[in-house]
């Protein structure tokens, strides 16, 4: 890590995590091409993934979950600020010291065995001043490549932060994945997240709910801006005038349907376009010239697949036919795609499920 960063609390805060998980191997993630493209291979050579039809899904993965790991699970869910109220109303609370004991007996030794990957990350723009910077130490594969997707992750990270202490720390240990002992816990004074027993993205890849949204909001609050749960889209008219639209809607309410959305064919011959800036989390500030600002902190598309089709959401089903991580869906056996429900009605015969089962899905 010194190779990277002379930033004494990156440092410190990186030996506290390995004396307590006890990895046998730390790798820092640069970003560059060639390491993921190593890890790639590993986790194919491993199982940890599977290489998908590179003729016809070219640079894509396949990956299963445990059956008891599909989720993000809201009553394991937890703000551990130091005042109950400031969790505020809707969020579950424990006392931070209580829940830092009781993760950290969890967590203690169990990278032994494993491999420790640190990846430093940007929520926005590498250097802009809106972006924000994170560290998630993970023995997950799986997340790393994820996180190489959904944000922007490398050394660079580390040469923009400098020394500054303005950074987010992020711990996943996968554990055993028992359910029973499963917590998601933001410390939003302390800038920290703490994910165990868990490997499915929504619970491990730190940087979008859990830093994004929960932590991110905690950081408006104090430095005068705001994290919010809404698409950024772009409407275009044909003189060239771009509008930007930001809208709020719960989970599975239509966010990326409508931040991908396609003009009706007579509003794009009159030469109308809409552009996607972000299907799920905005960050907002009021500019210097008084007017609303908004960026989206993300790097790429995390989506629920059934009921993506070309005509619910061409764009979203698009963005899948090459560099994608695909996650709990059906393989085709004889040309190595996938399938889910609502992609198509002609569900393959030979057919390997999510779980594993082989099914004949017609």
């Amino acid at each position: 890590m010194n190779r990277f960063t002379t930033n004494p609390t990156v440092l410190a805060w990186i030996e506290d995590m390995k004396a307590l998980l006890t990895p046998d191997n730390v790798v820092v993630i640069d970003g560059s091409e060639e390491q993921l493209e190593a890890l790639r291979a590993e986790a194919v050579s491993t199982g940890e993934m599977i290489k998908l039809n590179e003729e016809k899904l070219p640079g894509c993965y396949y990956h299963r979950t445990k059956p008891n790991d599909v989720a993000r699970v809201e009553d394991r869910t937890f703000i551990c600020s130091r005042e109950k109220e400031n969790a505020g109303p809707t969020n579950n609370w424990c006392d931070p010291k209580e829940m830092y004991a009781k993760l950290y007996d969890i967590a203690r030794g169990t990278y032994k065995g494993r491999t420790m990957y640190i990846i430093p990350f940007s929520m926005g723009p590498i250097g802009s001043p809106l972006a924000k910077a994170g560290i998630e130490v993970t023995d997950s594969i799986y997340v790393v490549l994820n996180m190489a997707i959904m944000t922007r992750v490398g050394k660079e990270v580390l040469t923009v932060l400098g020394d500054s202490n303005d950074w987010v720390r992020g711990l996943h240990a996968k554990c055993d994945v028992d359910p029973e002992k499963r917590y998601i816990c933001q410390f939003p004074e302390d800038n920290t997240i703490i994910s165990v027993n868990s490997a499915y993205g929504g619970n491990v890849l730190l940087g979008k709910k859990c830093f994004a949204l929960r932590i991110a909001s905690y950081q408006g609050w104090k430095e005068g801006w705001m994290a919010e749960h809404m698409l950024i889209l772009g409407v275009e008219n044909p003189e060239g005038e771009v509008k930007y639209v930001a809208a709020a809607f719960p989970s599975a309410c239509g966010k990326t349907n409508l931040a991908m959305m396609i003009p009706p064919a007579y509003l794009r011959e009159k030469g109308y376009k809409v552009w996607t800036v972000g299907d799920d989390i905005a960050w907002m500030r009021i500019g210097p010239d008084g007017r609303l600002y908004a960026i989206n902190p993300e790097n790429g598309f995390f989506g629920v697949a059934p009921g993506t089709n070309e005509k619910s959401n061409y764009n979203a089903l698009a963005s899948t036919k090459k560099n994608t991580i695909f996650t709990n869906v059906a393989i085709n056996n004889d040309d190595n795609t996938v399938w889910w429900e609502g992609l198509d009605k002609n569900p393959p015969e030979n057919c390997t499920e999510w779980t594993g089962k082989q099914v004949n899905g017609k």
